[in-house]
């Protein structure tokens, strides 16, 4: 599973439970895009969450 270079988001594991509290396993995933990014002025294809996008932790190229 992608991970985001900038804040390190990934997934998350834990339980679905049900009405009858039988729980079996549950996994979110992290909104990460594959985009090209400006690194030390060069353009750069890397996996970035939309949330890091959003704030303008890094440029796009």
């Amino acid at each position: 599973m992608a991970k985001c270079a900038v804040c390190g988001k990934g997934a998350h594991f834990g339980n679905n439970v049900s009405h009858s509290h039988r729980r079996s396993n549950k996994m979110w995933r992290s909104n990460v895009k594959s985009v090209k990014v400006k690194v030390n002025g060069a353009a750069r294809k890397m996996y970035v969450c939309t949330s890091c996008l959003r704030s303008g932790k890094v440029e796009r190229a």
